[in-house]
């Protein structure tokens, strides 16, 4: 039985961890886009430079939260970050 989108076979931490993956990905996507975006643009300003960095900051703050659950993610390789 469902109740308020939760399954009783997947528990609280497992969905959050899900969502969590999820999230991650579409950060890295994010990020990417804003630096091909930096990229492309011939006159670079502070406001793309700005974007760019606050689309890294997010991801990285995900990729933290995600490598302190100890959480595997399937579609982004784990050599993807380069440190």
């Amino acid at each position: 039985m469902q109740m308020f989108g939760f399954n009783k076979r997947k528990g609280f931490k497992q969905i959050y961890d899900e969502e969590l993956l999820k999230s991650i990905n579409l950060l890295k996507r994010d990020w990417n886009q804003a630096q091909q975006t930096q990229m492309a643009v011939a006159d670079v300003d502070d406001q793309i430079i700005a974007q760019t960095e606050l689309a890294k900051q997010k991801y990285e703050f995900m990729y933290r939260q995600i490598r302190k659950r100890n959480l595997k993610n399937n579609w982004i390789q784990s050599n993807v970050y380069d440190h």
